[in-house]
């Protein structure tokens, strides 16, 4: 049976799965020497460690084609959009495809797709860096491929 992969609000998930995710980061940055260490440090058992070790990953670690579409709501004011695009190409981001409303009620509907093979940030803080951004009025990960 092919795996399936689920996009999960990290809200529903158990605390063991973020800490899986974290020892493993802890590896990999050479933070810890060896998993007993690692899973030391976050406080949970090896067991716990090697259960889930598989079947957990941060979004970038997940990412397999590098395709990330995104939806906006944007303020409709000159610039808003190509702000958000500079970000994208600030960050190694590649824009694939643009789609975007006639502006209601002075905002507009946006949807953007880019490859992510070369961003350097990773995608949860990029995607915190364009909501926080002057006339964005929502940001929403709609996929991943």
């Amino acid at each position: 049976m092919k795996n399936k992969y689920l996009i999960v609000d990290s809200s529903a998930l158990p605390e063991v799965f973020f800490k899986v995710v974290q020892a493993k980061e802890i590896l990999k940055t050479g933070l810890a020497k060896d998993i007993t260490e690692a899973v030391k440090i976050v406080g949970i058992s090896r067991s716990s460690f090697y259960k889930y070790k598989d079947c957990v990953f941060s979004v970038s670690d997940g990412m397999t084609n590098h395709k990330v579409t995104i939806s906006l709501m944007l303020k409709h004011k000159p610039g808003t959009l190509s702000s958000i695009l500079n970000t994208i190409a600030q960050n190694q981001g590649n824009v694939l495809t643009i789609n975007q409303d006639i502006p209601i009620n002075d905002a507009a509907s946006v949807t953007i797709t880019f490859d992510a093979l070369k961003l350097t940030n990773d995608i949860n803080n990029l995607i915190k860096d364009i909501q926080n951004m002057h006339n964005v009025l929502k940001v929403e990960l709609l996929a991943m491929e």
